[in-house]
């Protein structure tokens, strides 16, 4: 929701003394490396933290050594993300840290405060689209002084490689690429969408150019991917063709530095199996060869021993809105020893899930395989994780190779525990129908919602099977939805088992309780403060979260199983038989698989559409002034640690510092300066 200039001033003032309190002391005040703060910089409508590394001095000098050269890899493909994201994004980067840089540049003038903040978003988002809703942010400075500090502080070099006229053009009118994602029913999802996937082409092209790809694969045993590492163009001939991300393609720039490091990490390697991993993503960044992609999630997967791990490539489908291209990703990270105890709990009883869970038995795994789950630590976060990231990772994509070899599933540990000490009870409080509500999810929502996290990551998104014949983006723009949903309500319909119980991983038959209330709460009122007036949902996870909370709230009405009240002027969820929802919660997740494992489009489409996507105006208005009192940012990001390598005289490295006091400003020039590779245009 935009802010009046006296609600900015209001809003500025109020974190600048919350920030000054939390300094006075308290265990997680501060900023050295002896008293850590959590909560960082707030401005529009986003929060910074920071994520505590804990355990990092006591890994080994190797492990420590492995780390630092692949957090140096996973800084490296940050540029990749902004191109993905963009096409303009790079250069409108370039302009703003240019402007803002200059000393000649009056900094106390409106102007410049206005484009400081819209830099900080352009930042936080890799590129100029809302890094949630999708929708192109507008500039509060204006475009005639944008132009004026441009004139004043490029250099010829820069002037010569940007357009001031297309630039401000892309950024000022609204009517040009204004969102990143277009998932709207009925237009061209490629042309009416900025991200650069494709270049000159339709949906129509594109998707016939991939069904060509797709039938060479009709009749095998392992369908292969396709599509997922390159660019489709559109040749001024006419001819389609791939541009693939490669070493020596498109993005060569980034990956050769990434490759760089790589090399250096693997003599750092914990075993044999983790070499295996490094060479053979090497090997595909060299090739851009999906079949050797597959080989390296097949190692990948199979490596689980070392303590140390990462996700470093091409992985999440949601900026793609065909679901095809992939956006580059990496996180790095070692295990949470302690609390990886729960998630192999879980992982360990896998079968168990599989055959109790409410699906048709067709669907189901006869023989669940390798799925291994653990709580991690991350160490560093880059590219489509970063500033904003998952709490949870299930990788990896190919369904042939979850069935023949598993997959591997993490919860983020410190980055869940972040994001606990940085909220508070103000949500809570205002929108939970009792204090009986309040005192529930005060007592038990932090460890449900880990729970929650755990069963969605580990076996949500590993249970089940596919029909044979049935592609994985059959599903097509609705695809992660019904995904995210199907790992949802898997997660769901477990948290109120008496299994749960019978494990230990809940002290008692009502915790699940908790996250039921704030799930509905969430899917049907409160996940609303993220999106604009008059707008419809959009994002994949939040439509998601409306199809499973809006679905069971229609279902459930004859019963009024859950119901929205209104008591003095405010809407609140009342659950009155957590029993009946639990029931609809295993419905749903039957038709949910049904539909995934039959690769149903039209059934999916309806699902979507009717529950998923469509926004109550009245209600939408009415939360959006109940939250602008509470004074909180509905999204949250993080500032990354920075490692540094200690060497003694010789030049031998004998440690690695991890420091905490950079700030997000800093922390993002320093990354444009010490990591960016790739030229202006990529073409």
């Amino acid at each position: 929701m935009e802010k009046s200039k006296t609600q900015k001033i209001i809003v500025l003032i109020m974190t600048m003394i919350t920030l000054s309190l939390m300094s006075c002391g308290g265990p997680n005040s501060g900023s050295d490396n002896d008293t850590f703060e959590y909560a960082n910089e707030r401005f529009a409508d986003l929060q910074m933290l920071r994520y505590k590394v804990e355990g990092f001095e006591n890994l080994s000098l190797n492990q420590k050594l492995l780390i630092y050269n692949l957090s140096e890899a996973a800084l490296y493909g940050r540029d990749i993300l902004y191109d993905q994201n963009g096409a303009y994004n790079l250069r409108i980067r370039k302009m703003l840290e240019t402007i803002y840089q200059d000393k000649r540049v009056n900094h106390e003038t409106e102007d410049f405060q206005e484009m400081e903040e819209y830099l900080k978003r352009v930042w936080f988002s890799n590129g100029i689209h809302h890094h949630y809703a999708s929708d192109k942010f507008a500039p509060d400075f204006r475009e005639c002084w944008f132009r004026e500090q441009w004139e004043r502080c490029a250099t010829p070099e820069l002037a010569a490689q940007i357009d001031v006229d297309e630039i401000c053009k892309v950024m000022f009118d609204f009517n040009v690429m204004h969102k990143r994602v277009n998932l709207a029913e009925g237009e061209d999802l490629i042309q009416t969408s900025a991200s650069n996937y494709y270049q000159g082409v339709t949906q129509e092209e594109a998707e016939r150019f991939y069904e060509k790809q797709k039938a060479q694969w009709a009749d095998k045993e392992h369908p292969g991917m396709f599509g997922m590492n390159s660019r489709l163009v559109k040749l001024p001939n006419g001819e389609i063709v791939e541009k693939r991300w490669t070493a020596s393609g498109l993005y060569g720039e980034a990956i050769t530095k990434i490759l760089e490091y790589l090399g250096k990490a693997r003599k750092y390697a914990e075993d044999e199996k983790q070499i295996e991993v490094i060479d053979k993503l090497t090997e595909f960044y060299k090739t851009g060869d999906l079949a050797t992609f597959d080989q390296y999630s097949i190692a990948w997967v199979e490596n689980t021993a070392p303590m140390v791990d990462f996700v470093n490539g091409f992985i999440e489908c949601y900026g793609d809105p065909l679901g095809l291209k992939c956006s580059w990703e990496s996180i790095v990270n070692f295990k949470d020893v302690e609390a990886t105890k729960r998630t192999e709990c879980l992982s360990a009883n896998a079968q168990w899930f599989e055959d109790n869970s409410p699906i048709d038995d067709q669907f189901k795994k006869k023989n669940v395989k390798g799925i291994t789950a653990k709580v991690i630590t991350a160490a560093i976060l880059g590219g489509d994780l970063f500033p904003s990231t998952a709490i949870g990772i299930n990788l990896p994509n190919s369904n042939w190779i979850r069935k023949e070899h598993g997959s591997k599933s993490v919860t983020i540990g410190n980055l869940t525990h972040a994001y606990n000490q940085a909220g508070g009870s103000g949500m809570r409080q205002e929108f939970c129908i009792s204090k009986h509500e309040v005192d529930m999810m005060d007592k038990y929502s932090e460890l449900t919602s880990d729970l929650h996290t755990d069963l969605h990551e580990c076996l949500g998104h590993g249970s089940g099977k596919m029909m044979p014949g049935v592609e994985d983006d059959s599903l097509k723009a609705y695809g992660s939805t019904i995904e995210e949903a199907r790992a949802d309500l898997f997660a769901l319909y477990y948290l109120a088992d008496e299994k749960m119980v019978e494990l230990g991983l809940v002290p008692d038959a009502d915790a699940y309780k908790a996250e039921y209330y704030q799930y509905m709460m969430n899917g049907l009122i409160t996940q609303l403060v993220r999106i604009q007036p008059g707008k419809n949902i959009e994002e994949a996870h939040m439509r998601n979260r409306s199809l499973i909370a809006h679905w069971c709230l229609e279902k459930g009405k004859e019963q009024k199983t859950m119901v929205m009240v209104n008591i003095d002027n405010k809407t609140f969820v009342r659950i009155n038989s957590y029993t009946q929802l639990r029931e609809l919660l295993g419905e749903l997740l039957k038709e949910v698989q049904r539909i995934k494992s039959t690769g149903d489009y039209q059934a999916a489409k309806e699902l979507v559409e009717t529950y998923g996507v469509k926004v109550n105006q009245t209600l939408h208005h009415e939360v959006l002034s109940r939250y602008d009192q509470l004074n909180l940012a509905p999204y949250k990001g993080f500032i990354n640690p920075r490692y540094t390598l200690v060497t003694d005289k010789d030049g031998n490295a004998t440690d690695v510092t991890v420091d905490y006091t950079e700030s997000y400003a800093d922390q993002m020039l320093r990354y444009s300066r010490d990591y960016s590779t790739l030229p202006l245009v990529n073409n």
